[in-house]
């Protein structure tokens, strides 16, 4: 036992040891508590099981608002005149006027741009203006390479009351009220895993030269979903064409950027604008992935839902139970689609009541 006369006596180089080496330890402790809160905020794990982190730009401090007043944004998406758009756009378009004018909504006009330079049967259900496709051959049988042209006429030919403007796409769902999630000079968007622009610098240098900073500049988004003022959009959609096109006339960025092109050359041109955008992760989910729909916005049904009648996740391989927008690519689904087995996610059942909500309520749903 070591008595109090000896503890008394302790050299204090021995007390000033200690004492460091406390702090330090306690030091240590914060650090990695800190560290591990930070990296559970932003670890995501994907679909293969692996995990990723998911950059969230955090809104500056200066365009931070307790309080702010009302600002609306228009609501604008590209589509065609083919069956599989058409009855996409009507089942969001049913949607939007069910959460326009609910508490916490922000949703102003709505405009479905035509880029199909010839009107179709849904003028008088959808407010829709029309534009031009690209020159015959210049998409190579990618379509989604006419949606900067499509915003490139519409900017200039619309008279367009709001000052932002969400751009969105057919297969979105306003699951609940959309408010206005951009904030002046920064637009909100949603940040795709997939969109690594670190990933890929030697390609994105063909476009966005070393003046113009790190690739990093270069945010992880397409041009959907964003909320955008609707003057930085009139800057940036014709770099965002002109870039579209480079790239796809680049052999090798078009072999490694594949269907997700035209999202990169968004990001690009926004970047060679100098504009950033907050990345929201609360702006959409995507089913079968997200699994809840929590405090989100806007289902994305781009995935494949298929499941057997246990409620497994079967993807990859058709399920006993599916819903694939891909199965009526030459016409609308039927009405009452079957509902999921049980056990199957909250958001793909929600998808699917959706769904049938909306096709029970359109007129002449079957009409093409």
């Amino acid at each position: 036992m070591i008595s109090r006369k000896n503890m008394g006596s302790a050299s204090p180089l021995l007390l000033i040891t200690l004492v460091l080496g406390v702090c330090f330890a306690t030091y240590n402790l914060v650090t990695m508590v800190m560290h591990n809160r930070s990296i559970s905020k932003l670890t995501i794990y994907n679909s293969d099981g692996g995990i990723f982190v998911d950059p969230i730009i955090e809104m500056p401090e200066s365009v931070r608002k307790f309080k702010r007043a009302k600002m609306p944004f228009h609501v604008a998406l590209t589509a065609t005149d083919a069956p599989y758009s058409k009855w996409q756009c009507r089942i969001m378009y049913y949607w939007y006027k069910k959460q326009k004018d609910l508490p916490g909504s922000e949703m102003g006009g709505f405009t479905r741009i035509l880029h199909s330079g010839n009107p179709d049967n849904l003028m008088n259900e959808i407010p829709t203006v029309i534009v031009d496709p690209l020159p015959a051959g210049l998409d190579r049988g990618y379509i989604v390479l006419n949606r900067p042209w499509a915003f490139v006429q519409w900017l200039e030919k619309a008279t367009i009351e709001e000052e932002y403007v969400l751009m969105a796409e057919p297969d979105h769902i306003f699951v609940t009220p959309l408010p206005n999630l951009a904030h002046g000079g920064y637009p909100a968007a949603f940040p795709f895993f997939y969109i690594k622009p670190d990933q890929n610098e030697k390609l994105l240098r063909k476009f966005f030269p070393e003046e113009m900073g790190p690739v990093t500049n270069i945010d992880p988004i397409g041009n959907s979903p964003v909320i955008i003022k609707k003057e930085l959009l009139e800057k940036i959609a014709p770099t965002w064409m002109n870039v579209s096109l480079k790239m796809k006339d680049d052999p090798e960025t078009d072999k490694t950027f594949g269907w997700v092109l035209e999202m990169y050359a968004y990001a690009v041109a926004s970047a060679l604008h100098g504009v950033q955008h907050v990345l929201q992760k609360d702006f959409m989910l995507q089913p079968p992935w997200d699994l809840e729909i929590g405090k989100k916005y806007i289902i994305h049904y781009t995935y494949g839902c298929d499941y057997n009648m246990k409620g497994e996740l079967t993807y990859g391989k058709i399920g006993e139970w599916r819903f694939d927008k891909r199965s009526f690519l030459r016409g609308s689904p039927p009405r009452n689609l079957p509902l999921p087995p049980p056990g199957v996610p909250e958001s793909v059942v929600t998808l699917v009541k959706m769904v049938n909500e909306a096709t029970a309520n359109i007129p002449n749903w079957d009409a093409e």
